[in-house]
This record gives structure tokens, C-alpha cells and sequence, in this order.
């Protein structure tokens, strides 16, 4: 177990790395990754401002370069890890493309999809919320007080 839990840090890790690269280009510092097989198949940041596109978050990003590498739309064999509990958008995005787990480190009361139920995603994805909770909060409330400065 505690093999598992170093690989699922490594992800997280790299999930918040691509946090901080969303934050140095000025973007709410959400980072994404998929695993499929033990490796990471895609993986993203968000890029609405760059991109001039209110869909263009991590986990859509994210999505669309697994989908790619993988040759599939469907993803059940696959784990997103997040940063940031998914919103609406990105919980429905994810039950399409039928995803077999998603981790996420903080929690999203405003926003999360949890907010408006749980019955968005895949009835087979399963979810876990927490992991690495608080540097991924951190990193957000910190984004947030230089933001507002």
C-alpha cells in the first residue's frame, strides 16, 4: 500500500506542478493529469485566459491528450488526478468519457460539482477527495491573496 500511495503522490505531484505553471501564466491554479496503466497518458492546466476559452480547464485539456495518446473515447481503465474538485462542466466530461477513478486534493464548496449532487459522474467512477488536500488548498489561497493583493 504504501508503494501505491508513493506512485499517487508522484501524480499529485506532477498534477501540481502543472498547478504552478497555470499560476505563473496568470490562471487559476488548477493542474490535471491522467494515468492509464501506471503511466501518465495526458495532462493539462488551466488555460482559459491564454486561450480565450471559458472550457479550457485542466481536466478538459487533460481529457482531450489521454483521449488522443490513447486512441479512445472512452476511459474506464483511467485515473484523473486534480488538483481542485471538478466543477459541473468537468464532472459531466468526465462521465462521458466514462473514466474509472478520479483524485482530487481540495474541495470546491462553490463551485465543485459535488455541490449540485453526486450523480453527474459515471455510475462506476469512483472518486477520492483529499488526497494531498492541503498543498493543493494552499496553493489556491495563495493565488488568490496575490490576486486580490
Amino acid at each position: 500500500m504504501e508503494n501505491d500511495y508513493n506512485i499517487e503522490h508522484f501524480f499529485m505531484q506532477t498534477a501540481l506542478s502543472e498547478a504552478r505553471m497555470a499560476a505563473e501564466e496568470g490562471e487559476i491554479p488548477i493542474g490535471a493529469v491522467v494515468v492509464c496503466g501506471g503511466r501518465i497518458v495526458g495532462k493539462g492546466h488551466n488555460r482559459v485566459e491564454a486561450l480565450g476559452d471559458s472550457t479550457a480547464h485542466a481536466e478538459m485539456l487533460a481529457l482531450t491528450a489521454a483521449m488522443n495518446a490513447l486512441g479512445s473515447k472512452y476511459l474506464p481503465e483511467a485515473t484523473i488526478y486534480v488538483t481542485v474538485e471538478p466543477c459541473v462542466m468537468c464532472a459531466g466530461a468526465l462521465a462521458w468519457s466514462q473514466i474509472g477513478g478520479i483524485v482530487y486534493g481540495a474541495a470546491d464548496p462553490k463551485r465543485g460539482y459535488s455541490s449540485v449532487g453526486g450523480t453527474i459522474l459515471h455510475p462506476k467512477t469512483e472518486v477520492r477527495g483529499g488526497f494531498m488536500e492541503e498543498e493543493c488548498r494552499t496553493l489556491m489561497e495563495e493565488f488568490f491573496k496575490k490576486l486580490r493583493g
